[in-house]
């Protein structure tokens, strides 16, 4: 007999930039299938608790990291170390998807320290 679990409770949560689904989340890890809109990029941000990988499925990202600027398509990776300033942007016409997996002690959304933002979801700052 098959052990066999069905999971129909995912869960997309919304930001003004696209969307991710978790796709897994244990205590060594977090998991999620990031799609960013066209023309549109996440906060500049760090993070004091985990490091992440990211991997695009689709589309073209412009990655900051670090005062740096790197290109990725379609089965390129990167990894983002602990305390490393970043942000991805979708270059192409179409959703940018990719997955990030999460390590480290703490994967928990407040752990996000933004240092820009296009939406003015930093406390005190105008955007």
């Amino acid at each position: 007999m098959e052990n066999t679990a069905k999971h129909n409770d995912i869960i997309k949560e919304y930001r003004p930039w696209g969307y991710f689904v978790v796709l897994s989340d244990e205590p060594d890890h977090k998991a999620k299938r990031i799609t960013v809109y066209p023309d549109k990029r996440l906060s500049l941000q760090r993070h004091s608790r985990r490091s992440e990988h990211w991997v695009i499925i689709n589309g073209r990202a412009l990655v900051t990291m670090e005062g740096n600027e790197i290109p990725l398509k379609k089965g390129q990776s990167i990894d983002i170390p602990l305390h490393a300033a970043h942000r991805i942007k979708n270059m192409g016409p179409d959703n940018l998807t990719f997955i990030e997996i999460q390590q480290g002690e703490y994967f928990g959304e407040d752990d996000i320290e933004r240092i820009e933002d296009d939406f003015g979801r930093i406390p005190g700052k105008e955007s």
